[in-house]
Order: C-alpha cells, then sequence, then structure tokens
C-alpha cells in the first residue's frame, strides 16, 4: 500500500495514471454504447448454440463483451492486432518491408502506416460478416442498404477511434496502450461470469440441490486461478542466462574489456502468439465445416474430443517453434557479438556460437510450446471435470491469462522504473527509501 501511495506522490507518474484511467473509462462507456438497428435482447439469445457463436463468443470476452452487445466498439482493438501480426510475418519474408524496417524511426513510422490502412481493411471486411450473422437470424430491426452501410461505418470508426486511445495511452499514459485496453476487456467480462456462476448456485438451492458443492467448486477455481497466474508469471519472467565474456584489448598501458555479463534468452520467447494461431485456425474452420456437416461438431468438439485436443496441442508447438523462428535470429546474434568483440567461454565465435545458440533455443522452446499448450487446454480441462460455465473457466487459461498476466507485469515494471529513478522503494519493497533528498 505504501508503494501505491508512493504513485500518487509524484506528478508526473500521478498523470500519467489519471490520464491512462480516463481513457479505459472511456473505452467502457463506448462498450455500452449500442450501434443503430439492432435487437439486442434476441441477438444475446441467439448467440449460443456452436458453430459461428463459438466464434462470436470468443470475439465478444476480446472485446469485453461489446460484440454480445452490439455496441459501437463491437470489433473491438482485434482488427488492428491482426494487422500488426500480418506485417510482423511479412517483414521477415518480403526484402523489401524488412530494409524499411531496418531504416530506423522513419521506416517503422512508414509500416505503422501500412498497418492502419489494412486495419481500415480488416473493419470493412469483419463488419461484413457479422452483418451477415446478424441478418441470417433476424437480429436486425431493419435489414436494408442503411443499416448495412451505418453498420460497417459506425464499427471501423470505432476500432480506429480505439486505435487512437491505445495512441494517446502509450504516449501520455502508463504502459502499452493497445494492450492494455485488450487487457481490460478481457477483465471486464469476468464479473458477469463470476455473476452467472452464484446465479447458478441460487437456481440450484431453489431446486433443491447440492450447494455446498457448487461453493467448493468456486473454491477449488479460485485455488487454480491463483496457481495459474503464479505459474505464467514465473513462465513470463523465466529466462535462460548464457554468459558472456568480453574480449580485452590494450590501448597503450591500459587494459580495457574482460567484463562478464549475460546474454538473456527467454523461456516463453513467442508469447502468446501460438495461443491465438491455434485457436484461429482451429475455430473458423471447425465452426464453417459444422454449418456444412453437422456430424463434424460430435467429431471435433471442444475439449470434449481426442481429435480436437492432440490437434491443437500439435498446432500451439508448431506455432511457437514458427513464432521463434521468425523473432531468434541465432546467425545475426552471434555476428553483432563478434563484432563487438564479445564470445561464449568454451564455444568458437560465429557458426559455432550460432549454433550453440540455436540449440539451446530449441530446449528453452520445447519447455515453452509444453506450457502454453497446457496453458491454452488447461480450461476445457476444468469445464469437463468440475462442470462450471466455460466462460468461468476460460480466465484459467488460453489467450486471456496470458495477456492480463503479460500486460499488468509490463505496466508494474513500468511503474517500478519510475519510482525508483525518483528515489522511492517500488512495489518488491516497503517503505521509501532511507535519507531520500540528501546528497
Amino acid at each position: 500500500m505504501q508503494a501505491v501511495a508512493n504513485i500518487f506522490r509524484i506528478p508526473e507518474l500521478r498523470k500519467k495514471m489519471l490520464v491512462t484511467a480516463a481513457f479505459l473509462v472511456l473505452y467502457r462507456l463506448g462498450s455500452i454504447v449500442p450501434i443503430p438497428g439492432i435487437d439486442v435482447e434476441k441477438l444475446n439469445a441467439g448467440a449460443s448454440g456452436g458453430g459461428l457463436a463459438d466464434i462470436m463468443q470468443m470475439m465478444s470476452m476480446l472485446t469485453g463483451g461489446a460484440l454480445a452487445q452490439c455496441t459501437i466498439f463491437a470489433l473491438g482493438i482485434m482488427p488492428y492486432i491482426s494487422a500488426s501480426i500480418i506485417f510482423s510475418l511479412l517483414v521477415k519474408v518480403i526484402p523489401a518491408l524488412e530494409a524499411l524496417q531496418k531504416e530506423g524511426d522513419s521506416g517503422r513510422q512508414k509500416i505503422n502506416q501500412y498497418t492502419r490502412y489494412s486495419t481500415v481493411g480488416l473493419c470493412l471486411i469483419q463488419s461484413v460478416f457479422i452483418i451477415i450473422y446478424i441478418s441470417n437470424r433476424n437480429l436486425a430491426i431493419d435489414p436494408g442498404a442503411w443499416f448495412w452501410v451505418s453498420t460497417v461505418i459506425t464499427l471501423t470508426t470505432g476500432t480506429v477511434f480505439l486505435m487512437w486511445i491505445g495512441e494517446q495511452i502509450t504516449e501520455f499514459g502508463i504502459g502499452n496502450g493497445i494492450s492494455l485496453i485488450i487487457m481490460a476487456g478481457i477483465v471486464a467480462v469476468m464479473p458477469g461470469a463470476i455473476y452467472q456462476f452464484f446465479a447458478n448456485v441460487n437456481e440450484a438451492a431453489k431446486q433443491g440441490e447440492n450447494v455446498p458443492i457448487e461453493v467448493l467448486k468456486f473454491v477449488v477455481f479460485v485455488t487454480l486461478f491463483v496457481g495459474v497466474v503464479v505459474a505464467v508469471v514465473i513462465m513470463q519472467q523465466g529466462q535462460r542466462r548464457i554468459r558472456v565474456q568480453q574480449q580485452k584489448h590494450t590501448r597503450g598501458r591500459k587494459v580495457y574489456g574482460g567484463q562478464r555479463h549475460y546474454l538473456p534468452l527467454r523461456v516463453n520467447a513467442a508469447g502468446v502468439m501460438p495461443v491465438i494461431f491455434a485457436e484461429s485456425l482451429i475455430m473458423i474452420p471447425s465452426a464453417l465445416l459444422s454449418q456444412i456437416w453437422p456430424a463434424f461438431s460430435d467429431y471435433f468438439a471442444r475439449g470434449e474430443s481426442f481429435w480436437y485436443v492432440a490437434v491443437y496441442i500439435g498446432m500451439v508447438m508448431f506455432f511457437t517453434y514458427f513464432w521463434v523462428s521468425l523473432t531468434f535470429n541465432p546467425v545475426e546474434m552471434a555476428g553483432n557479438m563478434k563484432e563487438q568483440g564479445s564470445f561464449i567461454p568454451g564455444i568458437r565465435p560465429g557458426r559455432r556460437t550460432a549454433e550453440y545458440l540455436e540449440q539451446i533455443m530449441n530446449r528453452i522452446t520445447f519447455v515453452g510450446a509444453i506450457f502454453l499448450a497446457f496453458i491454452g487446454i488447461f480450461p476445457t480441462i476444468v469445464t469437463q471435470f468440475l462442470s462450471i460455465n466455460f466462460m468461468l473457466a476460460s480466465f484459467l487459461g488460453g489467450t486471456g491469462i496470458l495477456i492480463v498476466v503479460g500486460v499488468a507485469l509490463d505496466v508494474v515494471q513500468k511503474v517500478e522504473s519510475h519510482l525508483l529513478m525518483r528515489h522511492y522503494e517500488g512495489f518488491m519493497k516497503t517503505g521509501r527509501v532511507r535519507h531520500r533528498g540528501r546528497l
């Protein structure tokens, strides 16, 4: 509590926190403003039943329920995230974009400009799919041409406005604005899921069922939630540190260099991207096939089929290695070490160093891939064994817990740096630094 109080003692940090909170409140207010022409009650009643409804439910969770309520922020910030992922892959494939990225700030600004244009295009496409989904279920009050045009413009404008809010938070607030918007959307769904759980307990009490068992399920859920958060923090912060020695060189009568430092390699270097890829690629085709071939859902049911679990784990493992191979270049890293006069003790600089780094990275990536696969499949396991709502169980794994914990750690680290820079102790210790202000 002392560290939290220290935040408001620093004018600059206090301003950043208030600006961040104000923009997030604006985002949540926009998430309850409905778009014109939608019957919200019919939409909520028709948002269950598998198939395409599963995709809508997943998107609604990532947007903080905005999609289920048909608000102006129904698309959320996900089109921008999708465009960023696409250009992250294209930079590694297209030489012109890779050269543009290496130009520095001007090149990155140009790529960001392309990303924004692509975001508008994705918004237009996704808006059309949402309108088709609503029209096929007679959820629009007047599904005419004006409804199509106004809804596409509203949804696209809402995403562009969220993109602007994220940039303002990044510039004037604390932390990454886009990540904070996603985190706020995920956390906003949790109270509703908990309320639904207790509503089911109340309904069970009215019907004379065993209420203590339901309460025990919730206690087990809270215990599992704490354990999963601790495990995610450990894996997100986990590193394999490789000792690096700097070469000594003599200038005149003085000897420079010779220091030892460490090269940190993250255990979960892929982050949340493999889980996002796996869930997207496994959900969209299965939803479409279930509409064409209804018996397909019986063979490939979410969390209840061996083939679903096997394919999901395989895709997470594949995309983990795939994303790490795109973001981690051992040859370039070994070349930079050689130019800087650094080497790994016992390993020759150059090609042998690159092979050694690649070998180490493959081993720790395997551990990270197993962890991501377990986190991704854990909510379905809990749903099956505890018989609780999947919306509540989704907070025990998947993209939600990885995003929330990762963003929370990033914000805490940034606040910690501000506190320590101004001679306050951070969250890891209590109280202020002794003799603060003395020379």
